[in-house]
């Protein structure tokens, strides 16, 4: 096992006072060295006391408000950053690892120098059912997760993937360094699979590991937030995502498909009365649009992968939840 490369492990924390503590547990029960650094999002239950009470045997990095997923993981990205640290993990407050879970994922990086990125497989609660074995961008220009919903007896191959959850993975710092932070724009949802995206344009392979493992409460946060969120950052987030990485090349077919596909995604929001949140995160899109157009220069400006590539990593077909989209063009295109 490789023991000599230096690990940070960041957990963003917004009230999780019920099921930090196991966080924190699982990752200090790791067979592989670490520095954990919890970034206190602004909680307003117990979790400051919770973290305080392990003294220095954690780093804690105070927000004075809540920065989201994205913003988050920055403040613990530039202390690791900051404080050399070789790789970057990132874990979910509702999550526990198994012992092996960070030790896996540093050796699979060890083997395979042109990754930059590497996940596990994320498990539901039940220990039965998956969440995540990497995440995936389609030709319609929607992101989803790898084999959610699927037995856990499912996905048992290492394999390339296209991106990683940010709830449970290892990245190199190099990485980080050279591609930027996450984008903070993002707040939360789909800001992991914008990193995977730029990381991949830069010449970075995504790994998927399935013996890395673990056990994660989905949603824990998001049920926190105030109603609406999700549809809000849904409808802000997507556009932002197709903007910045899709290269030039591919623009035309892809963007065909996710304007029809968000407009779509949009009616049905409306008609099932989340028109506000799904307005205000369109407008929102649109009062970002701005800051986008400049980061996509910068990105793909800076590209070292070709567009057949691109296209050949990414899923020539709908998420597998989209069944009235897919419904709509079997209708129409007859497949």
């Amino acid at each position: 096992m490789v023991t000599d490369t230096t690990v940070a492990v960041i957990i963003p924390n917004l009230n999780g006072e019920a099921y930090l503590t196991d966080a924190i547990e699982s990752l200090f029960a790791q067979d592989y060295p670490l520095t954990l650094i919890v970034v206190e999002n602004a909680s307003s239950d117990r979790s400051l006391e919770i973290l305080e009470s392990y003294g220095d045997k954690l780093v804690i990095l105070n927000n004075s408000t809540n920065l989201g997923f994205a913003g988050g993981v920055n403040t613990g990205i530039d202390y690791a950053l900051e404080h050399g640290f070789d790789l970057i993990a990132l874990f979910n407050n509702d999550a526990i690892a198994k012992p092996d879970w960070l030790s896996t994922l540093v050796t699979a990086l060890s083997d395979h120098e042109d990754v930059g990125i590497v996940t596990g497989r994320i498990q539901l609660e039940d220990g039965k059912t998956l969440d995540s074995t990497g995440e995936f961008y389609t030709t319609w220009g929607l992101p989803y997760p790898r084999g959610r919903e699927h037995p856990v007896n499912e996905y048992l191959k290492e394999e390339y993937v296209f991106g990683a959850s940010g709830g449970a993975s290892v990245y190199r710092s190099t990485v980080l360094s050279e591609i930027g932070r996450f984008d903070d724009s993002y707040f939360a949802y789909y800001e992991d699979t914008d990193v995977s995206f730029r990381a991949q344009l830069a010449g970075w392979k995504v790994l998927y590991n399935p013996n890395a493992i673990v056990n994660h409460r989905q949603g824990e946060t998001s049920k926190k937030m105030v109603r609406g969120f999700t549809t809000y950052q849904t409808f802000k987030n997507l556009p932002i995502l197709f903007t910045k990485n899709v290269p030039a090349g591919l623009l035309i077919p892809i963007g065909a498909r996710f304007y029809l596909a968000y407009l779509l995604i949009l009616a049905k929001a409306i008609a099932s009365g989340k028109a506000v949140p799904a307005l205000k995160g369109l407008g929102k899109s649109i009062l970002l649009a701005p800051r986008t157009l400049s980061a996509r220069r910068r990105i793909q400006k800076h590209k070292k992968v070709s567009v057949a590539y691109i296209n050949s990593i990414i899923i020539h077909d709908l998420p597998p939840d989209q069944t009235g989209i897919r419904k709509l063009r079997k209708f129409f295109l007859h497949k």
